[in-house]
């Protein structure tokens, strides 16, 4: 397909005429337009399958319960278009190579497994138990289990990651690296860190009894539109709906509700946020301290004038430590390092601070913006100091609401898809399969990568996920998964990844989301579990592509009975029913008696959540307050110099993590392309450069390693001076491997410190 490039800055609402025409198309393009809308009406409804999309929350009382984005992922996944041997017959891999990653996926779906012939360096077709039977002999070949990665994507069901991470931890490793190490990490370890619970203290409905919303770094509009129904719903009944984002965001303004006849029939559309601010890139927890400083000065105000204080003294006093030392370290943060750091001036806090204090109920909910710094951790902890000041706990309306991505990603870690995994959890484990789990801790993705660098892994699993793509530093990623023996991805479509592959490689094409996954004792379902801790039954209803895909639990069991054979578990007679596995993890797992039969509650079943409850699972019993300071530099100075720019990677709006559905970015006002970079337009002025100029970006780190990408068009946009945004994957070759954050590993894919310049030519170093 051709694209036409150009710049067109949109002036519609978000949703609206713009997402039905999109659906549309993208249902029309998918060749299968009846059997599409069919599945779109079962979209995150009763016993339908859970959008294979994003991890919001399911409303049960909608029309239908979709997104556009969902209906890109839905139709993009249920193509008739199909990857069959001959294609790779065509086409060597040094050719794909060459290609974007939205042709590779456009494609369609993969139809059999496929082994790489370095020979002729192309992909062969091979059998199930050919394949089988070579993961095994790598893998039962390794002088010592933590030579295997163990790779999960957060697309993966609940039983096909529980399998996995038994398997692996049978076989003797913690080696899970996984998509959540690159993304999400920072909430789960500041949330356990300040309230004992990794995971969001709300429930759905809250939205719909919350006064304010704080909304900090997060994309609702492209990452998970259905927010947008919720966003929209609250500001409609008077809630107060805050937004701290670098750069202007559509779906944080405006929405027509494309379930509205008046929105979709009239010029209305509903305005989201009450207040709109702009930090620089890392400023987000300066911004925070801000209010809070602004907000204890007006609590001592009242105290001094025999007036009732602000702080919720009673929830302090009961359930919080540590309140002295960090009204010590806001006390000692000065308002100038303050609006340094935030790029916020002290009025514009003073302002988020006053509508935070008159709002007797307060939902704070973030996203990457936040936990892709360096100091993501102290941030997530900084926001939570905020909420238990005023008791914004426990409470209907209020509360803690980080949002994950995938549709599954918080599912994957309480099954176990962690690297270091809690002992109470790998106790259970011990007695109920009667082996001895590792103790000692795994790698995580960064870890993974450097690991493989330095030839200490011979096999790479992949369960689903793109991590060529997906990872940082994308020539050294590229050079880590050539060093390793085999590589193996469980895949729905042709990817990045499996071009860049070990001394050999195997590519085991699975069901999706949308299918029919029919086993001996009959269809089967599968459950994931959303950013509310809610779990979801998922059965799909369209005919498979090819009788030779599987899904991804009978790959992972046909693997693990290959590698392990039947002494501890026989694997093929779970994979013939998930019920079987479903009794295994409420065996092993808190949260889930009886399983199976609660997979049949409507709207799915609630795992709860000790934190909501104000029951803090942390060493001192206590929700404690953090005192960290401000760092000095929210961006690394090299050689003492500060950098001239700061650069995000962020998403498209036709692209879901690496998933390319297309070239457009509406709301951004971009079509037909994907190298530019979003700048504020007084720095390119002063830079001497013009709208629509190439130019080439150069990472400034301090490892020596040349980082730079060239070819990026400029694109005027309304952004702080001296931030940047360019999309990924193909800024990706400008985040170091060695720049993550503190206490997560987590690279700093928000922070990038970089320089530009004017350049002539385009060059290929993104496509490793």
């Amino acid at each position: 397909m051709k694209f036409k490039p150009s710049i067109k800055p949109y002036s519609g609402a978000a949703g609206g005429w713009g997402s039905l025409e999109a659906t549309t198309r993208y249902v029309l393009d998918s060749k299968k337009t009846l059997s599409n809308l069919r599945n779109l009406l079962r979209v995150n409804k009763g016993r339908g399958f859970d959008c294979p999309g994003c991890a919001w929350g399911d409303d049960n009382h909608s029309t239908f319960s979709f997104c556009e984005n969902g209906a890109k992922a839905v139709s993009w996944e249920a193509t008739r278009k199909a990857v069959e041997p001959e294609f790779f017959h065509q086409h060597s891999v040094t050719t794909l190579r060459q290609q974007s990653d939205y042709f590779l996926e456009y494609q369609g779906r993969l139809t059999q497994p496929m082994r790489y012939n370095s020979v002729v360096d192309r992909y062969q077709p091979i059998t199930w138990n050919e394949a089988f039977s070579l993961i095994a002999s790598h893998i039962n070949g390794l002088a010592d289990p933590n030579q295997l990665e163990l790779y999960t994507s957060g697309r993966a069901s609940n039983e096909s990651s529980y399998l996995y991470q038994l398997f692996g931890r049978m076989l003797g490793t913690n080696n899970f690296p996984d998509c959540s190490n690159m993304c999400h990490e920072a909430s789960g370890v500041g949330l356990k860190q300040s309230i004992g619970v990794g995971k969001g203290t709300i429930h759905l409905e809250d939205f719909e009894k919350a006064d304010a919303i704080f909304v900090f770094g997060q994309n609702p509009g492209t990452n998970h539109p259905r927010m947008l129904h919720s966003l929209r719903h609250a500001a409609d009944r008077g809630a107060k709906i805050v937004s701290f984002n670098t750069l202007r965001e559509r779906g944080l303004e405006r929405f027509a509700d494309p379930q509205n006849p008046i929105d979709m029939l009239t010029s209305k559309s509903g305005q989201i946020s009450c207040a709109y601010f702009q930090p620089n890139l890392g400023g987000d927890m300066a911004a925070v301290r801000g209010m809070v400083k602004a907000l204890l000065e007006n609590h001592r105000l009242n105290i001094a004038s025999d007036k009732p204080g602000l702080f919720d003294d009673a929830f302090i006093a009961e359930h919080c430590a540590g309140l002295d030392e960090y009204l010590a370290a806001v006390d000692a943060t000065r308002w100038e390092h303050i609006v340094r750091q935030s790029g916020l001036s002290e009025i514009q806090l003073r302002q988020a601070a006053a509508i935070y204090q008159h709002a007797g109920r307060v939902i704070c909910t973030w996203a990457m913006g936040i936990t892709q710094h360096k100091h993501s951790v102290a941030t997530v902890r900084e926001i939570t100091n905020l909420q238990l000041l005023f008791g914004q706990l426990g409470k209907p309306g209020a509360g803690l609401c980080p949002v994950r991505g995938h549709s599954n990603v918080q599912g994957n870690r309480t099954m176990g898809i962690d690297e270091k995994p809690p002992a109470k959890f790998l106790d259970n484990l011990a007695k109920h399969f009667n082996f001895t789990p590792p103790r000692v801790p795994g790698h995580n993705t960064v870890e993974a990568l450097e690991a493989m660098l330095r030839g200490e892994v011979k096999v790479l699993l992949a369960l689903g996920g793109n991590l060529a793509a997906a990872a940082p530093d994308t020539e050294r990623t590229a050079r880590a998964l050539r060093c390793c023996d085999l590589t193996v991805h469980i895949s729905t479509k042709l990817n990045r990844s499996h071009l860049i592959t070990g001394k050999e490689a195997l590519i085991l094409p699975t069901l999706g989301r949308t299918e029919l996954d029919m086993q001996a004792s009959g269809s089967q379902f599968i459950t994931v579990e959303d950013s509310f801790s809610m779990v979801h039954a998922s059965e799909g209803v369209g005919k498979p592509i090819s009788d030779e895909q599987r899904s991804e639990t009978a790959i992972v069991a046909g693997i693990a009975h290959a590698v392990l054979g039947d002494e501890h578990l026989d694997w093929l007679e779970l994979a013939d029913d998930y019920h079987l596995i479903r009794d295994h993890i409420e065996a092993t797992i808190p949260g889930f008696t009886h399983f199976n039969q609660r997979c049949d509650i409507p709207g799915g079943f609630y795992l709860g959540n000790a934190a909501a409850e104000l029951r803090f699972s942390t060493p001192n019993g206590k929700a404690n307050f953090s005192h960290a300071a401000l760092p000095e530099f929210v961006i690394p100075h090299m050689n003492g110099q500060q950098a001239p720019f700061t650069l995000q990677t962020l998403r498209s709006h036709d692209q879901y993590n690496t998933t390319i559905y297309g070239l457009d970015d509406r709301y951004r006002g971009v079509y037909g392309q994907r190298d530019v970079l979003f700048i504020h337009p007084d720095d390119m002025s002063a830079l001497g450069l013009n709208e629509g100029e190439l130019v080439e970006i150069e990472t400034l780190w301090n490892d020596g390693v040349i980082r730079k990408v060239s070819g990026f068009k400029l694109v005027s946009y309304a952004i702080p001076r001296g931030n940047l945004a360019a999309y990924y994957p193909e800024t990706n070759p400008l985040v170091p491997l060695s720049s993550f954050g503190d206490e997560t590993h987590t690279p700093t894919s928000k922070s990038i410190p970089v320089v530009i310049r004017r350049c002539e030519q385009t060059d290929s170093q993104r496509i490793a």
